[in-house]
């Protein structure tokens, strides 16, 4: 049983193990996301490198990797451990302006990879031969080009795992990541090696639409904090409070909040931009997009194997 359900509209009650497989999916999903996108890049360049008979640059793509992933760790390692020596209300400021952050490049993040799913192929071919073009410091063109393509995907999940963990409590979300990025790396080396074809244009969809109504939820928590550390103080009215049915600080409410940033009394300035938020994003999100005249078509990302 999911829930228990009496007649005097009792809170909602989920079992331990149900709620923290639920805390764990936002993280899951998200690192899975980004863990696909950092192996596709990786495996474009490995196959193109490969096809060309470029094969002894690898060592090279993988220093520029181990780094990315090094910067990404050492960031996200940095501001977990400076929010935590923060005064109550710097924790909540700090909690804001890292939402604020990771809606801005979750909502890039989506969208730039909307734009650009058909010619990455193409646009990360012609970097890595400009990067080895030249007749000196090829290898250090090349990590810095694998480099700044991984670093991109790590720090974008950085800055959305630091606000899904501020929502949420317990190591279910840590795990969940984990999983996620486990499960990313079997994915990269199944489609690189040939043993498995992905539609990865549907995955990058779905998991788009998913980021954006997390994005909202993560929009609305951050205004909150905004106004519990005293720097937005506007449209504080309580449009509706359904605390005494679904209250935050339960089960389910717990669940929902970190999942989607769930108020069980939301003010008129959480409400508002939250449902501008997604109403806009997702117009944005299904509105048919139409590639610009003049240049080729490219391959889509689902296409991409070891050829």
């Amino acid at each position: 049983m999911l829930r228990s359900v009496s007649g005097d509209c009792s809170p909602v009650d989920l079992h331990p193990s149900v709620l923290t497989r639920w805390d764990m999916l936002v993280p899951f999903l998200i690192m899975l996301r980004e863990g696909i996108e950092a192996a596709l890049i990786v495996g474009i360049i490995a196959s193109y490198l490969k096809q060309t008979g470029r094969g002894e640059w690898m060592p090279a793509v993988w220093v520029g990797v181990f780094l990315a992933a090094a910067l990404s760790l050492f960031v996200g390692g940095g501001l977990e451990l400076m929010s935590a020596e923060f005064p109550q209300k710097q924790q909540e400021l700090f909690e804001g302006i890292v939402g604020l952050i990771a809606v801005g490049i979750l909502s890039s993040m989506v969208f730039w990879m909307r734009k650009v799913a058909r010619s990455i192929k193409h646009a990360l071919h012609e970097s890595l031969d400009a990067a080895l073009a030249g007749s000196k410091n090829q290898t250090y063109a090349l990590i810095a080009m694998v480099f700044f393509a991984v670093a991109r995907e790590g720090l974008e999940t950085v800055f959305f795992l630091l606000a899904v963990f501020q929502q949420s409590e317990g190591s279910s979300a840590p795990l969940g990541a984990l999983l996620g990025l486990l499960l990313a790396v079997g994915f990269g080396v199944a489609i690189y090696s040939g043993s498995m074809r992905l539609n990865l244009g549907l995955f990058f969809r779905w998991t788009g639409l998913f980021i954006l109504v997390v994005a909202a939820g993560i929009l609305a928590s951050s205004v909150q904090a905004l106004h519990e550390a005293g720097v937005w103080n506007h449209l504080q009215g309580v449009v509706f409070d359904i605390s005494a049915l679904l209250p935050m600080d339960g089960p389910a409410g717990s669940v929902l909040a970190g999942m989607f940033g769930y108020q069980d009394a939301p003010t008129v300035s959480t409400l508002s931009v939250y449902l501008i938020y997604l109403i806009g994003a997702l117009v944005l999100f299904f509105m048919p997009h139409t590639p610009k005249t003049g240049k080729s078509v490219q391959p889509h990302p689902s296409s991409v194997t070891n050829e």
